[in-house]
């Protein structure tokens, strides 16, 4: 990667940020829907489901953590339909500078975003019970992995995006896929509870490898290593199948 492509992604990534820490309300309103499921599950459904001999609450928060990785990576593909309509892509293209800066500044600035936001809810999940008790290098593996995990979703994000072109559709085509990869997942109730289809896809479902292997990092739930291969394999081949197609889209729009 060239230094102007790094440079010019450090500008834009930096105008983004900017521009969030400026609409405080949409920080705290973004907040709101994850702390909202932590404490609907934790004390409305979390005695009526087994989790056998973890506590529902430390079975429950890596998949909370995961969730609110997902949801903030939509944030990607609503901000470049905003861009797009606005006409801000349009003046940058008119300028001499690396045009795939645009994605990579905006998927950048979202994923720092989602540090805060993930840092939220791991008080959040202290707060309401939750008892990391894996050492501190396992727990920081964990941290790095749901990171990662919403940076690939973003470039998803972004190629929906720049596809529809607009926010409303943007945002519907998210929750469309979104939501059945998370709940039909391992996220709030084991796997095995689930009929036989409806199980076979969530065991295979990448949100369940992620929210599988940072339980094993995170409270010493199932063993990290077999879901954490399978979810390097899945991050690769989304990153292959997505960046491309996002950059074209952006050409294209």
């Amino acid at each position: 990667m060239s230094n102007t492509v790094l440079h010019d992604s450090r500008v834009l990534a930096g105008r983004q940020l900017r521009k969030t820490l400026r609409r405080p309300t949409y920080i705290v309103f973004s907040f709101i829907q994850p702390v909202i499921f932590v404490l609907l599950f934790r004390y409305v459904f979390g005695g009526a489901i087994d989790t056998g001999a973890t506590t529902y609450v430390n079975f429950l928060m890596p998949g909370i953590i995961v969730q609110t990785a997902v949801l903030g990576a939509l944030v990607t593909g609503l901000g470049l339909t905003e861009d797009l309509g606005s006409g801000f892509v349009d003046r940058l293209r008119s300028l001499p500078m690396a045009h795939s800066a645009v994605l990579l500044a905006r998927t950048a600035a979202d994923l720092v975003m989602n540090v805060f936001s993930l840092t939220v809810m791991i008080v959040v999940g202290l707060l309401a019970g939750f008892r990391p008790d894996q050492p501190a290098w396992q727990l920081g593996m964990a941290f790095l992995l749901v990171l990662g995990f919403s940076f690939v979703f973003s470039w998803i994000s972004a190629w929906i995006g720049l596809t529809v072109r607009n926010p409303e559709t943007a945002q519907s085509a998210g929750f469309i896929w979104v939501f059945p990869l998370t709940f039909a997942s391992s996220a709030f109730v084991p796997t095995d509870t689930m009929p036989t289809p409806v199980r076979v896809f969530a065991e295979h479902n990448p949100v369940t490898l992620v929210i599988d292997t940072v339980r094993g990092l995170t409270t010493g739930g199932p063993d990290p290593a077999a879901p954490a291969l399978r979810v390097l394999i899945w991050f690769t081949a989304l990153l292959l199948i997505f960046i491309p197609l996002a950059v074209r889209a952006l050409r294209r729009a």
